[in-house]
């Protein structure tokens, strides 16, 4: 058959039945057209033109090519792929960039067919196209503004800044990421390279007896099957408690369906998925434990040996059984949120190849010096055998914090000593990675007859399914946001994890806060309804200002900014309707005792190149483009000079990409670094640095642990601080969304402004649509559509408050960003419809539907 490929003429002779898809990827090596969910026609990231018209390509065989003409990105005229590009990036509609080529086609061919269209027609054409990053408000703005210049015959030039703190600096790489230029990890190849596939386990409970190879190990193709016993190093991994087995052996027990049994390689990824199908397992089946609320009755099944609770988490200060005798208004109820799937564009991949007597992993993760760590630990190797490289990831939102398949490609290459690449389907990803907490929340909260609050007493139970990842913080977060944006002189609080046999639940953007910030807000209409108060009154008189206490009793001296968030919605809240109110309040930073810190190593290359090195995860936030404008504003080079990298090899020393702090730590470790890089320019230029390193930390050392007996309570370095409006119409449906953020010092305003659309669109999510449905430990589907994350369509319109009150600790003032955005926004959803149907919301997701 024949059909034309980007003017090329094609003459195939091979499965008609194969995925345009993996013909692109596979054999022309075109990766433009990402595999974000395939076969499953979910995500759009596979998105091509096909005689004129947008298709999944990951759907699409190639016998129904025959005779057509495919268009990827690489065939669209020049002049028009630079007109995207730059209208991408100067709008702010790429972040991490692994949906932005198939929205880029999908976008070609609406312009083709309607060269003006209006916000409601792009959004109806992107119907096929998720994005998890952008909330598409930028997305639609940068459609239009490519429309306007190909309309006009115009075209759009490269955006250009100084770069400094404060400008809208465009993206780093934001140009190729929008064309598909930018490699993610399964778009790269090596010579030689092998594939790998897990096999995981039937069944959330059940002790493997026997496992049978033989029919794998006799298809052709296949190079070798990896089981437990080949880990030379420690089998058990984890960033906190080291519980999580890399692969499960015959005559253990698993955990949860996405336990590996194995790990098969062969010469292709096909070839080494249907051999892991061939594996027959014998199991003794077990009742799974999926109930978290018997989690920790005497008869409930121990999941590890030490038993079921993982944490406990106590705050108690005041005197709350007198606040309560004193109290003129009690609001109480238990409050239930649920798993939600982080649905990042980009599914979890690993490459690693031999190098002298260790291994180099080509990591997407969040954390690529705790990836080395644990990798080293496993192959009985010390951490400078082991390098990873960071490859910016697709999307991470906390999800890709813990080991998904790095460990395991790792472990193939070392044993085979050739390159090896593994990458999880979308339904393999949804099954293995940790989700959000679900939590079980008994809320009960006071206040006096003028409004001001007396108590709070809390009782919070967190699943965090089948082992620790990061779920003794997060409940350790919950506890410690439990009183919300609001200052409360009495407070009990009892925060538990505990292990079931569901699915693992860790790190998920907001880590517990949004959970709890429903229940408080909740509370807090409940008893503005209750005691007659004004709604917004009510927030402001009791908001932190500077010198109030948060839940776990640490003083804010400075920074707080609540209430500048709340005058800023005040006309609207006001003059709305049906409006819904919530606060929310966030950290930046681990703290509770642990340190936070980062290390930079500046390079002055050549005359016209730096290199900065440091250990924090691009993952579509913009931190790489955040140290390029922390760079450019301590030295005043040129930003165009700046390449970032991040590459343990050069021992630029960070933690986990988490807790919003990158931005902060990254900012002030520049800062120091530059002390002496500074000093030198005064009498040298560039070219006369060349070899010269700097190198420079920041650290934050001084919070404290919880219960621990201090003179002063510092949980965390700094907060970050937000009110949210939801606004419904006459019929009820989400009209609009008003945020207003305090960032502390806005770095890059269109990066500031993405991050909270993103954050919102998520947090709408949250509230009326995702969830993880589970049943007996499995979940009732791995499909993508079936997650509920809104699309286009389906998303109101985000308004953008940008509040700068400076923070004492962050550079230039500034706070964390990530996080903040979507911790108020299902209260305020929930808030908003009681407004409407008088029916108080005590569970999530609501299941309503926002105006179409």
């Amino acid at each position: 058959m024949k059909f034309t490929l980007n003017e090329k003429t094609i003459d195939y002779l091979g499965n008609p039945e194969l995925s345009l898809l993996k013909y692109l990827r596979d054999i022309e090596g075109i990766t433009s057209p990402k595999d974000g969910c395939s076969p499953q026609a979910s995500c759009g990231a596979c998105t091509v033109e096909l005689n004129g018209k947008a298709v999944l390509s990951c759907v699409t065989p190639i016998k129904k090519v025959e005779d057509g003409n495919v268009i990827t990105i690489e065939g669209i005229e020049k002049n028009k792929q630079e007109i995207f590009a730059n209208a991408f990036v100067e709008k702010g509609g790429t972040q991490c960039g692994f949906c932005t080529p198939g929205i880029v086609i999908q976008s070609k061919v609406l312009l083709d067919n309607n060269p003006s269209p209006s916000d409601e027609e792009i959004k109806k054409a992107l119907t096929p196209n998720l994005c998890r990053c952008t909330g598409y408000t930028k997305v639609i703005e940068s459609v239009k503004y490519a429309a306007e210049a190909i309309r006009e015959n115009k075209t759009i030039p490269k955006p250009k800044s100084k770069g400094k703190v404060g400008s809208r600096y465009p993206k780093y790489d934001a140009d190729k990421l929008t064309l598909g230029q930018a490699p993610f990890v399964d778009d790269m190849k090596f010579e030689g390279m092998v594939f790998g596939a897990l096999k995981f386990s039937d069944h959330p409970r059940a002790i493997v007896k026997s496992i049978n190879f033989e029919k794998a190990q006799n298809t052709l193709g296949v190079i070798k099957i990896i089981i437990a016993k080949d880990i030379p190093g420690a089998k058990y991994t984890g960033l906190i408690v080291q519980d999580w087995p890399m692969m499960i052996s015959v005559g253990e027990e698993t955990r949860y369906v996405g336990d590996a049994l194995a790990i098969v390689v062969a010469e292709t990824q096909d070839i080494a998925r249907e051999a892991a199908k061939l594996i027959e397992v014998e199991y003794e089946i077990l009742v799974p434990l999926s109930d978290m609320e018997k989690a920790l009755n005497e008869d409930a099944p121990q999941i590890h040996t030490k038993g079921n609770l993982l944490s406990e988490t106590i705050i108690d200060r005041g005197n709350v059984e007198e606040a309560k005798m004193n109290s003129d208004f009690i609001s109480s109820g238990i409050y239930h949120t649920q798993v939600i799937e982080h649905a990042y564009m980009e599914p979890e991949s690993a490459i690693a190849l031999p190098s002298q007597d260790g291994v180099t992993i080509y990591s997407q993760g969040q954390g690529v010096y705790e990836d080395r760590k644990q990798i080293a630990k496993v192959l009985n190797l010390t951490e400078d055998k082991v390098r990873v490289i960071l490859v910016p990831n697709g999307g991470g939102f906390g999800g890709k914090e813990d080991l998904s398949v790095q460990h395991h490609a790792a472990l193939s290459s070392y044993i085979l000593q050739k390159p090896v690449k593994i990458t999880l389907s979308r339904d393999e990803s949804i099954l293995m990675h940790p989700k959000r907490h679900p939590l079980r929340m008994k809320y009960e909260l006071g206040c006096d007859k003028n409004g001001m609050l007396t108590y709070l007493e809390a009782d919070i139970l967190g699943d965090t399914g089948a082992y620790a990842s990061v779920g003794m913080k997060v409940l350790e977060r919950a506890a410690g946001h439990s009183t919300g944006a609001y200052t409360i002189p009495n407070v009990k609080i009892d925060s538990k994890a505990v292990y079931t046999n569901n699915l693992p639940c860790g790190a998920m953007r907001g880590f517990g806060v949004n959970q709890v910030t429903f229940a408080i807000e909740s509370c807090i209409d409940d008893l503005c309804e209750k005691g007659g108060f004004d709604r917004w009154q009510f927030r402001y008189d009791n908001a932190i200002k500077n010198g109030d206490q948060t839940s776990t009793g640490q003083i804010i001296h400075k920074g707080a900014g609540v209430r500048e968030t709340l005058l800023a919605v005040k006309d609207i809240f006001n003059n709305s309707k049906f409006a819904g109110i919530a606060c929310g309040i966030k950290n930046t930073g681990i703290g509770n005792g642990m340190p936070d810190d980062g290390i930079i190593k500046i390079e002055i290359v050549s005359k016209d190149k730096v290199v900065l090195n440091h250990g924090w995860t691009e993952m579509g936030q913009g931190v790489n483009t955040m140290a390029v404008q922390f760079l450019v504003d301590e030295t005043g080079i040129d930003p165009n000079f700046i390449e970032v990298k991040v590459d343990t090899s050069k021992e630029a020393k960070s933690g986990m990409t988490t807790a919003s702090r990158a931005t902060s730590i990254i900012g002030n470790s520049i800062r120091e670094t530059c002390k002496e890089f500074k000093a030198d320019l005064v009498n040298h230029n560039l070219e006369e640095l060349v070899g010269k390193t700097y190198t420079g930390q920041w650290i934050c050392d001084w919070t404290t642990k919880p219960g621990a007996d201090a003179n002063e309570v510092i949980t965390h370095y700094s907060y970050s601080y937000a009110t949210q409006v939801v606004i419904l119409n006459d019929d009820g449906k989400i009209e609009k969304v008003v945020a207003a953020h305090d960032a502390g010092k806005i770095i890059n305003p269109t990066l500031f402004e993405g991050q909270i659309e993103g954050s919102v669109h998520m947090g709408l999510g949250y509230a009326i649509s995702e969830e993880v449905e589970m049943e007996n430990g499995r979940p009732k589907s791995t499909r993508l559509r079936k997650m509920g994350v809104l699309r286009a369509k389906e998303t109101p319109e985000i308004e953008v408050i940008g509040i700068e009150v400076e923070d004492p600790n962050g550079p230039h003032g500034a706070k964390g960003v990530g996080e903040i955005g979507l911790v108020p926004t299902a209260a305020a959803v929930a808030n908003a419809f009681y407004q409407y149907d008088k029916t108080r919301y005590y569970r999530l997701p609501i299941k309503k539907r926002v105006k179409i």
